[in-house]
């Protein structure tokens, strides 16, 4: 093979070129001489700073490869690439975990923490110390023989069932489909999802297909589901969509039930291993929560502030229905019918208000008046993986600091659903050697949005307003990062309860009247949302949201029973859901719901034992929030004076401090959940 574009220099990657059969011999190569350089390094480890940097230098260019494979995992999958990437995989993580279990490597760097030089070390070195030395121990560097021997076995065999798991679901969302052929199917259904819904039909085959006589394609990719649920009036239809959905992965070929009691075996006997008691222990090691009591209790704090009040929202639904008991496939189509006649909007009416060229040109617009950076279009000047993505470069005082890729649109076919945002390049300088500039970073955001259709640009949902808001929140704090020092630069080394709390920050600049107005401009008029539209907006905040508070309380709290009071092997998963369910639900899932063999961010994404998390920064990111409430919202002196000191704390240091210290630094003192209950309509 001439030219391998994975084997190219950290830099911008060349996705045009990359092709599946490029990735096993370029990882190979990679792996090799990454362990030909550690190898060198282990003769010769000295307990100073060049030898931290140089380990840097030796994984870089595996890491930044290995990177780009996952992210076209991501957003172009396919089976050719599936196969190479689970050919290497094994590989990569034994390489990574050569490095992490060397113990020359390990004698040094604590030599270097426990030697003189250690205090001449900058704040964000001594924190990369700190957490590689905790990394080494949880990477099972204190174990010897046999012990060491099946930690490595039990590594691989996680990493595998975890990916298993997560192509389980992708497999099994692409599997069911449901084509309606009656205009009474479909009755109640938005124009936006009759368009997307034939789209997909000519797609499988049905040339004919329009919105307006069908048939239209129904899936379990949530852009279809959602809006299906929320505006189907075939009440039979959404029970039929909505079990399909509870049991997605939970049989035949695609089940996850065995993968995922098998992760929980291997997770706890991990834990064990490594000293903890469980794995929740282990997962809080390296988080900003000081142990499970503590999340225990806010958990408790926040459902006890939520469960009367999500009572009373089951009750105003059964209102509307006093025919039938409301049963859990008419929760988010009643929910539209009472949010329609409280607020006389819906979010079908707001999408045309949306278009996504406008609201990006506001959501730069907020993010020049908070934090002085300007967001210029450079298409063109990076290759990318899909005609549709965009590339952008950010610039402070006239200097570049950043640049990123939006892939906005959903492609079920080939990208995973959700939103998320991940590093393509960290910034980085060498700070023993060099005296040049540092690397920029570049960030990659992904949303699952609506694509354009018939000529018209994506037409936004306000969910999807604040989805896009809330990514960009993680960006910011890639992009923005002053850190020089790679393990801790940007988002890299910021405790996962902590890293949400820059994009739910964001999310709360939707309910700005300023930033919002400035957002919102009808598609074909130009016209601007109506002020009456955005009080309505605002008041909507709080609708039903002690019922989204206590759904996200369950999933939290499941996640943590499995993980730390659960033994995996003695008694049945979905005993344990159900017994939670009681606790944490006011209507209690059906018997067959299998929710959990589809529940990606605990088995196959970084939330286990961390889906609390969400919860945890979320209280971070009100309090912060408050910060500008209380220089006054209407102040834009004082409201960039406070995003100034945002930027230059929560954005700028990263994971070179402890969350805690760096929340203190931008609000004065430590988080306190007032804001959080008082936003959502909660406060007592």
């Amino acid at each position: 093979m001439s030219h391998n574009p994975l084997l190219m220099p950290v830099g911008l990657p060349d996705f045009e070129n990359t092709r599946p059969e490029h990735v096993e011999p370029a990882i190979r190569q990679l792996i090799a001489q990454a362990d030909a350089a550690r190898q060198t390094l282990e003769k010769n480890a000295q307990p100073n700073w060049s030898a931290v940097e140089a380990l840097t230098d030796a994984y870089e260019p595996l890491m930044h490869a290995w990177g780009v494979v996952n992210h076209l995992m991501n957003v172009a999958n396919s089976a050719p690439l599936r196969e190479a990437h689970q050919a290497i995989q094994a590989q990569v993580i034994m390489c990574f975990m050569r490095a992490s279990q060397s113990q020359p490597l390990f004698e040094a760097t604590r030599a270097l923490r426990d030697g003189p030089l250690f205090s001449a070390l900058s704040p964000a070195q001594q924190r990369t110390v700190d957490k590689r030395l905790l990394d080494a121990r949880l990477s099972g560097l204190d174990l010897q023989g046999a012990a060491r021997q099946e930690f490595n076995t039990l590594e691989q065999e996680l990493s595998e069932l975890e990916t298993r798991f997560g192509n389980n679901v992708l497999d099994a969302t692409k599997a069911w489909a449901l084509t309606l052929t009656r205009a009474e199917d479909v009755a109640g259904l938005p124009q936006s999802l009759l368009a997307m819904t034939a789209a997909a039909a000519r797609a499988a085959g049905d040339a004919q297909a329009t919105a307006a006589k069908g048939p239209w394609r129904l899936t379990l990719d949530f852009p279809v589901m959602g809006p299906f649920m929320k505006h189907a009036q075939r009440r039979d239809l959404r029970e039929q969509v909505y079990r399909a959905f509870i049991t997605r992965a939970s049989e035949g070929t695609h089940d996850n039930t065995p993968v995922m009691e098998r992760i929980l075996v291997l997770r706890a006997r991990k834990a064990a291993l490594l000293g903890f008691k469980t794995y929740a222990e282990l997962s809080l090691a390296t988080k900003m929560a000081p142990g499970v009591s503590e999340v225990d209790r806010l958990l408790e704090e926040l459902r006890t502030a939520s469960l009367g009040h999500a009572q009373q929202d089951l009750a105003e639904l059964q209102a509307l229905q006093p025919g039938s008991p409301v049963a859990l496939w008419d929760v988010e189509f009643l929910s539209e019918r009472l949010r329609e006649a409280r607020f006389n909007f819906t979010e079908e009416e707001l999408r045309p208000y949306f278009p996504l060229p406008v609201v990006l040109e506001g959501l730069f617009a907020l993010l020049k008046r908070l934090f002085g950076i300007t967001v210029t279009p450079a298409n063109g000047t990076a290759p990318v993986w899909h005609k549709d993505v965009m590339f952008f470069h950010v610039d402070r005082d006239g200097q570049r600091v950043a640049s990123f890729y939006l892939d906005a649109y959903s492609r079920p076919e080939n990208k995973r659903g959700g939103a998320w945002a991940d590093e393509c390049i960290s910034r980085r300088r060498r700070l023993d050697v060099s005296t040049a500039p540092a690397r920029l970073p570049v960030g990659y955001l992904c949303c699952n949005q609506t694509p354009p259709v018939e000529g018209k640009p994506s037409l936004m949902t306000f969910r999807e307003v604040e989805t896009l808001f809330h990514e960009f929140g993680h960006g910011l704090q890639h992009m923005l990062t002053t850190v020089d020092v790679a393990d801790v630069s940007g988002m890299r080394g910021v405790e996962w309860d902590a890293v949400e709390l820059p994009s739910q920050f964001m999310e709360n600049w939707c309910y700005h009247e300023e930033t919002l107005l400035g957002l919102a401009q009808h598609v074909d008029t130009g016209a601007k949302l109506p002020l009456a539209m955005f009080e309505k907006l605002k008041a909507a905040k709080t609708f039903r949201a002690a019922s989204i508070m206590l759904r996200q309380i369950y999933f939290s709290a499941l996640d943590l029973e499995l993980h730390h009071r659960f033994t995996p092997g003695q008694g049945s998963i979905q005993e344990v859901q159900q017994r939670i369910a009681s606790r944490t639900t006011v209507l209690p899932p059906l018997a067959q719901d299998r929710f959990l063999c589809g529940f990606t961010h605990i088995f196959a994404g970084g939330y286990a034992a961390g889906y609390y998390s969400y919860k945890w920064a979320e209280v971070l990111s009100a309090d912060a929030f408050s910060a500008f409430e209380d220089a006054g919202l209407s102040d834009a002196t004082r409201v960039a004076a406070t995003g100034r000191r945002f930027r230059d704390t929560v954005l700028a240091l990263g994971g070179s401090a402890h969350p805690m210290e760096v929340f203190a630094a931008f609000r004065g003192r430590g988080p306190q959940t007032t804001a959080l209950l008082r936003h959502n309509g909660l406060a007592a």
